[in-house]
C-alpha cells in the first residue's frame, strides 16, 4: 500500500502517524498567559532537540476552527498562545502515578480556568520563569522560548515549540549515581487512541564497536 499526504485527509494521516510512531513521551507543558493566568496540558509530540544547549521541543496544534465572516480562522491553544505572549513554560514529566491528573488536564477548559485546580495538582513556583511548575512531577524542565516554527495556519496544522531549558528540577529519590532511575520515574508513553504505555517491559543493547582497518 503507498499513500500520498497530498491525497489524503488530514484525520487518515493523523492516525497513520500517531499509530506508527509510537510510544511517545508526553510534554506536561505549564505555561501563564500575559495577564497571569494558569495552563496545564500535555502533549505526545514532544523530544530532546539538543544537550548542548540544552533545548527540549513539543508541538501544539490549533485547538479549535471559528467562523469569522465568509472563512474559517483556528484559534490556537492556551499554551501555544501564552508561549508566544510570555515566552516561557515548564516542561513536567508525567510518571505512571499521575496518568489520571493528566488525563484530566487534556479537557477543553475554558480560557482562564486553571487545570491546576481542577486536576488538584499543586502549582510549585519556578526558579527561573513565571509559570509554575507541578509540585508532584518527579523532573521538571523550566524553559526560555527559543523559537516558534509554524506548518501553516489550516486546521490540525502543528507548531513546533523549541525552549531553552535553563533550569532542571529533579527529585531526589529519581536521582541516582548520576543517572535517573527509571524504576522510580516510571515515565508513560503514548499511543494510538486512548491507549498508553509504560517502560517495565525493555531491554538492554549496547552499541556495536567499529574497529577502523588500516588503509
Amino acid at each position: 500500500m503507498i499513500i500520498e499526504p497530498q491525497n489524503t485527509a488530514p484525520q487518515e494521516i493523523y492516525k497513520i502517524l500517531i499509530g506508527s510512531i509510537m510510544p511517545r513521551p508526553i510534554a506536561w507543558v505549564s505555561s501563564i498567559s500575559a495577564d497571569g493566568k494558569l495552563n496545564l496540558a500535555p502533549f505526545s509530540f514532544f523530544t530532546v532537540a539538543s544537550y548542548n544547549p540544552p533545548v527540549v521541543c513539543f508541538s501544539p496544534g490549533y485547538a479549535k476552527t471559528q467562523k469569522v465572516g465568509d472563512h474559517l480562522e483556528v484559534v490556537p491553544k492556551d499554551t501555544l498562545r501564552n508561549a508566544r505572549e510570555t515566552k516561557e513554560f515548564v516542561v513536567n514529566i508525567v510518571s505512571h502515578k499521575l496518568v489520571e491528573q493528566m488525563n484530566q488536564t487534556s479537557g477543553e477548559y475554558p480560557p482562564g480556568e486553571s487545570e491546576f485546580e481542577v486536576a488538584g495538582l499543586t502549582a510549585v513556583p519556578s526558579q527561573m520563569v513565571r509559570p509554575p511548575r507541578v509540585g508532584e512531577s518527579l523532573v521538571n524542565f523550566e524553559c526560555k522560548l527559543r523559537q516558534i516554527i509554524e506548518f501553516g495556519n489550516q486546521p490540525m496544522a502543528g507548531n513546533l515549540v523549541l525552549g531553552d531549558i535553563v533550569c532542571i528540577h529533579i527529585d531526589d529519590k529519581v536521582y541516582k549515581d548520576g543517572h535517573i532511575d527509571v524504576d522510580v520515574l516510571q515515565p508513560v508513553g503514548r499511543m494510538g487512541g486512548f491507549w498508553y504505555s509504560t517502560v517495565k517491559d525493555r531491554f538492554e543493547l549496547p552499541r556495536p564497536v567499529v574497529t577502523l582497518k588500516p588503509e
